[in-house]
């Protein structure tokens, strides 16, 4: 299913994206070194339920997870970059965290993912695989323009990852997004340009580089859920959800200042 928003269904999007954006800025400021993980889905699970929305991932249960993921966010650290299941871990100085939420307020869902360092020891390989993250979603979002393809989306995101010597995969990607977390289509981390569903107004879609340092190949966690790099390497994920509007994409997912 491909839904095209209204325009009074995009200012709904707005209001949850808006949301979305600032409890990830929330938690971000939050955690520090012995943070539990436990502690964050406690904290996303207030800070949903204070908004008066519903969390996407708690009931969750796609026929690739071991569901439902029980959960209000996903937390990945150092070698674990999808589905992160929160588990009894303090998080340690130098440990790369991704944090990736869905909510859904008044009817429309939205999606973003951060990954940042917590505390001071800083790897510049790390520091460099969520910059480049960030530039590919920066790419895409550029190339998001109406009467562009899925495929232009692709290859821009594809273009900076893989000029940068990273892997990719292409297992999981961006989606659409709307009245449900996850719709059509799929958006490739790499792809061919002017190739797939043409880009119109009032579409939204969560772009979401992620990648792996040295390899492109997934195992799965032994909680069925958690995603990780087959070598044990680290990873990075920026995502946000964008609505493309008659002069381009507008960003959802940032944080209320």
């Amino acid at each position: 299913m491909i839904e095209i928003l209204t325009p009074s269904e995009l200012d709904r999007a707005r209001d949850t994206g808006r949301l979305v954006g600032t409890i990830l800025q929330t938690l971000k400021n939050r955690v520090k070194v012995g943070t539990n993980l436990l502690e964050i889905d406690t904290w996303t699970k207030e800070l949903i339920e204070e908004a008066g929305a519903e969390s996407c991932y708690v009931d969750y249960a796609p026929a690739f997870g071991n569901g439902p993921f029980g959960h209000y966010i996903c937390t990945g650290v150092n070698d674990a970059v999808l589905h992160g299941l929160p588990y009894d871990y303090a998080l340690a100085d130098g440990d790369l965290l991704t944090l990736d939420l869905a909510v859904k307020l008044r009817g429309i869902a939205s999606d973003a993912a951060i990954s940042f360092i917590v505390g001071e020891k800083q790897r510049a390989e790390d520091l460099k695989m969520i910059e480049v993250t960030q530039r590919a979603l920066a790419a895409g979002i550029a190339a998001a323009v109406p009467g562009a393809k899925i495929g232009d989306i692709s290859f821009a995101i594809g273009s900076v990852l893989t000029a940068e010597g990273y892997p990719v995969n292409l297992e999981f990607g961006g989606h659409g997004i709307g009245s449900t977390m996850h719709q059509d289509p799929h958006v490739s981390n790499d792809g061919r340009a002017g190739r797939g569903y043409t880009l119109r107004p009032g579409l939204l879609l969560a772009l979401e580089p992620w990648i792996m340092e040295d390899t492109s190949k997934l195992v799965t966690d032994k909680d069925g859920w958690t995603l990780r790099s087959s070598t044990g390497c680290r990873t990075a994920h920026t995502e946000h959800t964008i609505a493309i509007t008659d002069t381009g994409a507008e960003i959802l997912t940032l944080p209320k200042n």
